[in-house]
């Protein structure tokens, strides 16, 4: 894994044409529309956990390949701005960073197989405020907890990575109160599979969904 993660950071040295978050101005003006980006219509017996981990594209696909997760949300959390728009949060200027709401059955996936699948595959949660060739406060490793339970679980699990090693590095990653989660324009939802040629999907979201893929082989709802 120590491999892996080293190849994923290692993508911060290359120049891409798109950013995450970029997109064509016909793209944004005509946005396309996927069952992706709103919370279920039915919420009974579902769980939320909100996560950071750099660019939202390849986070929401990662996490939507998990046995019991119904839905992901691309958005924004962590600021101070209602509303926060891509332009303002990429300004730096709201405090929010990328971000995505997990909507998941507790009878098939808990909570602490979520945190492993965060803080060991989907990002690496070493670095300070960046990931790979996103730089920048928006795109911070953040976990948002709404009970003591998901605070300890979530401060158990850091320090276990810690202890074992897995990164050269110790993790950065902010463990604060869930307060409020802004979804992010509807063109950026459900973006991994709707845009797959797009030059920054390939080269850098690609790597982390496929990440997941090979480090939790058995909680894929389509395994390999």
């Amino acid at each position: 894994m120590k491999n892996r993660l080293k190849s994923l950071t290692s993508l911060s040295v290359l120049a891409f044409a798109f950013a995450c978050g970029s997109h064509p101005a016909a793209e944004a003006q005509n946005p396309p529309r996927s069952t992706a980006g709103f919370a279920p219509a039915n919420l009974t017996g579902l769980a939320m956990a909100t996560f950071a981990g750099g660019c939202f594209w390849a986070q929401e696909e990662a996490f939507e390949q998990i046995k019991g997760v119904k839905q992901v949300v691309s958005g924004y959390a962590g600021g101070t701005v209602a509303n926060p728009t891509y332009e303002q949060v990429a300004q730096q200027t709201t405090g929010h960073t990328e971000t995505v709401q997990i909507y998941y059955d507790p009878k098939v996936v808990s909570y602490q197989k979520l945190a492993d699948i965060f803080f060991t595959a989907s990002h690496d949660p070493t670095q300070l405020n960046r990931q790979g060739p996103d730089a920048g406060p928006e795109y911070r490793s953040a976990a948002f907890y709404r009970t003591p339970e998901e605070k300890q679980i979530l401060e158990t699990t850091i320090a276990r990575v810690n202890a074992s090693k897995e990164y050269s590095g110790k993790i950065v990653t902010q463990v604060v109160p869930f307060q409020k989660f802004w979804p992010a324009e509807d063109y950026h939802q459900g973006y991994y599979r709707l845009h797959p040629e797009n030059p920054y999907i390939g080269h850098v979201s690609a790597a982390k969904v496929e990440h997941v893929q090979k480090a939790f082989p058995k909680d894929l709802k389509n395994p390999l």
